[in-house]
């Protein structure tokens, strides 16, 4: 995943703003006229809060454990 991300900010850095703005808001625009305002609003919250958990939680396998266990705890399963 780090490898991705990498590539994709060097491509996007070679790429013009304009452009990636462009295809933003157009993404943005489709969104809104198919599902109005307020579902694209959750769709917009969750797909960043999803992006930030598995940034965060799931680059360091030892948290991922330990929110395994806060969830889960340890028992005759693991």
């Amino acid at each position: 995943m780090e490898r991705f991300l990498s590539k994709l900010f060097e491509k996007l850095s070679n790429t013009k703003a304009g452009v990636i703005f462009a295809f933003l808001f157009f993404v943005a625009g489709i969104l809104l006229c198919i599902f109005g305002f307020f579902k694209t609003l959750f769709i917009i919250l969750f797909t960043a809060a999803g992006f930030f958990v598995g940034a965060f939680l799931f680059s360091d396998t030892s948290k991922f454990k330990k929110f395994l266990d806060r969830i889960l705890p340890p028992g005759r399963f693991r």
